[in-house]
């Protein structure tokens, strides 16, 4: 009679088991090495204006006041086109519906920090990968599905927005992998919870979930559920587009629609339905569309099929699947719409993915040539190296420290260079009260995200609970970050322009005076007088700044 182990040691046996698997190590790897940079990133004041949104929305819902931001006021259409102040109760709802959000309240309610939602999304993203091996492992051996699995923790579509700010999109791989998995096992239960979870993400992920029922259909694996979901999912859009979400603002049609699709629509404002009246009405505009610019179309689907060795290019469950996410952002106007490396990249991955397994199910013969395996790891390697280059853009800077932002002229900034900085930042940060109004450029908003009351400069007014409209207790700008970059980059010299007019004005008229200034950041706070210490390393920054101005135009 054989010994039985203790229920412990056999966990332990079957936990260790289960972590020396090269899926599992994958994923480890993934979770570990983008933890450490984007945290790395975030704590060396890179994080941006987005991460301060979302930090805000969490902060404002722990504290009962669900999907309000002033910093989302400040992009909102009364705001920017209609010159209104900043509302703090301005509910967010109305530019992206996002009610699935609310699954990470309690845990932000524990960890109440802008660093909590950078762990949230690379664990998110990593948990992704660990379902897509179970999805795959359905139709595929251990090996190719690992393959599978590592193509896609090296696929630049999910580094790039993995490193970069939080965002919504970072929750669509792992619940459509869950949803196609409970499909697959017909776990009809966890298909219909995910499908509510994926529609809950914002408004226009319904996009992916019609594709999924799209696919259903047309491979007459289960054409009455496919109907249902691509029922359900246009019509929620619609409803949501056009009766809900115009509740809370008028974003959707007077901004967000006009942005992406205003080629499509007549006037200064369009709901969906008028966006999707335009494009049937004009097919021939829709064609080109599709395709414009060709360049940039190609590379796109070429940076998304890289990782895959190319393979979902010949899959047609990956063109029914990924097509309808592809064809919105096909359809779409704006640099960021085919951009590999950010956000709305991700929400083609699934589709991607899917189809490969497909294709894989009855080509596993030509994963046994080793001259396709040397291929495939060619064309992961290479999907590395884009992802690491892609990385240093300004949409993340994750690498900032490895990479020069700008070759010529030189634009480099060292980690003990940045943490020198971040020496100097923080006891200025520090200065500012907990519930105090504040303004800040960019990069300093999600450190100070976690208040009501809170805009970005130049703007110095907001509306407060009382509906009031108020001028921000403190000012505080990063000149130093903008003057490092304003020599390759004119966003950056003009903002700097900008914050240096704004200084000298609020200054002038004693609304403000300085109270700190340090390696290139200044302190304001509004009506008292400034500091003789602050207020001369200001001046010395100024006659700097102004005597390099005057040798750049006379170049």
């Amino acid at each position: 009679m054989g010994l039985k182990l203790p229920k412990v040691q056999t966990l332990r046996i079957a936990i260790a088991k289960s972590l020396s698997q090269p899926h599992v190590i994958a994923c480890l790897v993934f979770l570990g090495l983008t933890l450490i940079l984007t945290l790395h990133r975030h704590y060396t004041f890179y994080s941006t204006y987005d991460q301060g949104i979302f930090n805000q929305v969490f902060w404002n819902g722990i504290h009962g006041k669900f999907f309000q931001s002033s910093l989302s006021s400040q992009l909102s259409t009364n705001v920017v086109h209609h010159s209104e102040v900043p509302e703090v109760y301005y509910h967010r709802l109305g530019q992206h519906f996002t009610p699935a959000l609310l699954l990470w309240l309690p845990l932000y309610a524990l960890f109440p920090s802008p660093a909590t939602l950078t762990v949230l999304q690379a664990t998110l993203v990593s948990a992704a990968g660990l379902v897509l091996y179970l999805l795959a492992r359905q139709y595929l051996e251990a090996r190719l599905a690992t393959t599978i699995t590592i193509s896609f923790y090296c696929a630049n579509a999910v580094i790039g927005p993995t490193l970069s700010n939080f965002h919504d999109i970072c929750q669509i791989p792992l619940f459509t992998f869950g949803l196609l998995l409970a499909m697959e096992k017909r776990w009809w239960w966890l298909f219909c919870i995910l499908s509510i979870l994926i529609l809950a993400v914002r408004e226009d992920a319904g996009i992916g979930l019609f594709g999924v029922g799209i696919y259903m259909i047309l491979s007459k694996r289960y054409p009455r559920i496919g109907l249902a979901v691509c029922t359900i999912s246009f019509s929620y859009i619609v409803f949501l587009t056009n009766l809900i979400m115009p509740l809370f603002s008028e974003d959707i049609s007077q901004r967000f629609m006009m942005e992406r699709f205003g080629q499509y629509a007549e006037g200064d404002e369009a709901s969906t339905l008028e966006i999707l009246q335009g494009m049937i009405t004009n097919p021939g505009r829709l064609l080109v569309e599709i395709v414009s610019p060709p360049g940039r179309t190609i590379n796109y689907l070429l940076g998304q099929w890289l990782p895959l060795a190319f393979i979902p290019a010949l899959a047609p469950e990956s063109w029914i699947v990924a097509g309808f996410p592809l064809l919105k952002l096909f359809l779409g106007k704006g640099q960021s719409v085919l951009a590999i490396n950010i956000r709305y990249a991700m929400t083609v991955v699934p589709g991607i993915f899917y189809g490969a397994i497909i294709w894989w199910s009855i080509h596993q013969d030509l994963f046994k040539k080793s001259l396709f395996r040397r291929f495939w790891i060619f064309c992961i390697t290479l999907t590395l190296i884009f992802s690491f280059t892609s990385s240093t853009s300004a949409l993340n800077r994750a690498f900032y420290f490895v990479l020069p932002d700008s070759f010529d002229p030189l634009v480099y900034i060292s980690l003990p260079k940045q943490w020198h900085h971040v020496a100097q930042l923080r006891p200025l940060l520090a200065q500012i009260p907990p519930n105090a109004s504040v303004s800040a450029t960019t990069y300093i908003i999600p450190h100070l995200s976690s208040r009501r009351e809170i805009i970005r400069l130049p703007g110095l007014e907001l509306r407060n609970d009382e509906q009031q409209v108020i001028k921000v207790d403190y000012c505080i700008a990063d000149l130093w970050q903008l003057q490092q970059y304003q020599v390759a980059f004119d966003e950056e010299k003009n903002k700097l322009k900008t914050m240096v007019a704004l200084i000298d004005g609020v200054i002038g008229k004693n609304e403000y005076g300085i109270i700190g200034f340090a390696d290139g950041v200044i302190l304001m706070k509004k009506g008292v007088g400034s500091n003789s210490e602050a207020m001369a390393e200001w001046l010395k920054f100024r006659k700097e700044y102004q005597t390099n101005l005057l040798y750049q135009v006379s170049l």
